[in-house]
């Protein structure tokens, strides 16, 4: 990834945040097939103990990346935040020397690790419940695995494969006006705004006031 130094995000913490607030990710690897993409919602572990993090998921056991590539393989991950236009219009300067042209803001996090395909049902049910202790508590009745019959949980678990992904690199790019002089890029916070584009208006707006 193209990386200039005043979009790097070296915050952990606000990488490890994105991650959370925006699970669904794409896992890139590469095999004697070539290269393939899955579109997955992960889940972050972080281990104080062990001072190590790691992304659990799973995929159906018919997907055959499980096949494809064996235990160990590094894969990336790519996460992405919020994103959008930017139109020269929005900036106050361009009405002195029309020296701007249109660009995109977005934050984006990449993650690289080692893979670890896992069948046992404990694990499984350890990331189902995860999953969905995490997605569910937005519900006004959250759902549970208990809800459902077991022998119908247990049937599904056969049908999946998880994954662990150890992590041994993350990358954040948060491009959000911060080579632009401050009076622009409340141009762009005013035109993301008229736009509908509330959520990237306030992370370029945090990033003016950080």
């Amino acid at each position: 990834m193209y990386l200039p130094e005043i979009f790097e995000e070296k915050n952990l913490e606000k990488l490890y945040q994105l991650i959370q607030d925006y699970p669904f990710a794409t896992l890139i690897s590469h095999s004697a097939e070539g290269l393939e993409a899955n579109h997955l919602p992960f889940h972050l572990l972080r281990d104080e103990h062990s001072q190590t993090t790691t992304l659990v998921a799973h995929i159906a056991r018919n997907n055959p990346l499980h096949i494809q590539i064996e235990d160990g393989r590094e894969v990336l991950i790519i996460f992405q935040g919020e994103q959008g236009y930017i139109s020269p219009n929005w900036y106050p300067s361009k009405q002195q020397h029309h020296q701007h042209v249109p660009t995109w803001n977005y934050q984006v996090v990449h993650v690289k690790g080692t893979i670890t395909f896992l069948s046992d049902e404990k694990a499984l049910r350890g990331i189902l419940a995860k999953l969905t202790r995490t997605h569910e508590t937005k519900q006004v009745t959250p759902w549970k695995m208990s809800d459902a019959p077991s022998e119908y949980i247990a049937q599904e678990l056969q049908g999946i494969v998880g994954i662990e992904i150890q992590i041994s690199h993350i990358t954040g790019k948060f491009k959000l006006s911060q080579n632009r002089d401050k009076i622009d890029a409340l141009g762009v916070i005013d035109g993301l705004q008229q736009q509908g584009n509330h959520c990237l208006a306030n992370a370029v707006e945090q990033y003016i006031e950080d």
